[in-house]
């Protein structure tokens, strides 16, 4: 039940259509079968490719060069406590200008405003230039390993290129259009396992003690300079989660300890880099110890260039704000995209409620974001001689 006093825009409309499936991830629950009702009378094919559960839709309308993506995510994040929500989470509701629901910031309002950009746009501009295509998947909020790469592994194989895409996270900070995100930081994690005797701890000269041995490999890792950043990035971050030892006895000296740390780190490193200096630390302190790494994504980055041009163009004509670019936040599927895609640009409403209790999307900013999105379509695919 609404208590808006707006008007139901088609932006606001598909939003709460959407919000209303309920796609707890990896779950499409519908969602892009309802987009495709609004895609297909606008000359688009559709393409679904589907694993693990995992439900994802390649649209395309066009053939030429350039092609601009835009890509996301059905798929949300459970509730938690339904209880404690103001309305149910797949109830949209509009309450003090805000629409509220799962979803409704991440990220299910900029695939409405996409669509209904793209509507917009097909219909004031038929004889466009390039091509419009959507990505979008139910697995980003899971695993992610049988959504966009999938999707991303399968239009490489057949050479289909893509020249731009915007994926539409929740980018913004205070007010929309304050922040793009033109790339993020790489994610490595390690398990390591530093092994020692086991022995009474009142005769420690029979054993050996891993959480003493582990002592001054911490302090080493923590102390490291990884790198200093560069223009678009902050300083490659080191980060313990967890360290675990013990048998639980007070009188025990434990056989071996485990931490979990973590690298996000920036395009002055790789992977490969990292690993090499951690084992080269390890090695020279002479621990008995295994190491096992875990890849969460590569670092992308997209400089300043025709992409992040039109889209801050766009937001300085509907806003009036002069955009911002940052690396900054976690991994996204832009890190596969960016793979098979020169330009990758994240953009979308405000993320501070994203992954709450109530999460909400101001309504106002429903069609200022659909305007944005047009926009930048009008600016890189111009209409055909």
């Amino acid at each position: 039940m609404s208590t808006s006093p707006f008007s139901e825009s088609s932006t606001l409309m598909l939003s709460k259509a959407l919000i209303a499936c309920p796609s707890v991830t990896p779950d499409d629950a519908g969602c892009q079968s309802l987009l495709m009702k609004h895609l297909s009378p606008l000359g688009f094919s559709a393409e679904t490719l589907s694993r693990g559960g995992v439900t994802n839709l390649w649209a395309r309308k066009g053939t030429q060069s350039p092609v601009l993506v835009f890509a996301g995510h059905t798929d949300v994040v459970p509730t938690g406590p339904v209880e404690q929500w103001r309305h149910d989470p797949f109830d949209p509701v509009i309450e003090d200008g805000k629409l509220y629901g799962r979803g409704a910031a991440d990220m299910k309002s900029s695939i409405a405003a996409f669509v209904v950009a793209v509507q917009e746009f097909v219909e004031q501009h038929p004889n466009h230039a390039g091509s419009i295509a959507f990505l979008i998947t139910s697995d980003e909020e899971g695993p992610a390993i049988d959504g966009t790469v999938m999707v991303c592994d399968a239009l490489k194989a057949r050479d289909e290129t893509i020249d731009y895409c915007i994926v539409g996270e929740p980018s913004s900070v205070s007010q929309l259009g304050d922040t793009i995100k033109n790339g993020r930081r790489g994610s490595l994690s390690g398990k390591l396992i530093i092994r020692g005797i086991q022995g009474h701890i009142a005769y420690p000269h029979l054993a050996r003690n891993p959480i003493h041995e582990m002592v001054p490999a911490l302090q080493a890792l923590t102390q490291e300079v990884w790198d200093q950043g560069n223009d678009y990035f902050p300083a490659t971050s080191f980060q313990v989660s967890n360290i675990h030892a013990g048998t639980g006895a007070g009188n025990v000296i434990p056989g071996h300890v485990e931490i979990d740390f973590n690298f996000r780190f920036s395009t002055e490193n790789t992977p490969e880099t990292l690993q090499s200096r951690v084992h080269q630390i390890l090695d020279t302190l002479k621990l008995d110890y295994t190491l096992e790494w875990t890849i969460g994504g590569l670092p992308f980055l997209t400089r300043q260039g025709t992409l992040s041009d039109a889209l801050t163009q766009a937001i300085q004509a509907e806003t009036g704000i002069q955009t911002q670019l940052s690396t900054s936040g976690g991994t996204s599927d832009g890190r596969f995209i960016a793979q098979i895609c020169p330009q990758v640009i994240e953009f979308g409403p405000l993320n501070a409620t994203i992954h709450q209790i109530n999460e909400h999307v101001v309504v106002k900013d429903l069609d200022s974001l659909k305007n944005i999105y047009r926009r930048t379509l009008e600016l890189l695919l111009e209409t055909s001689a």
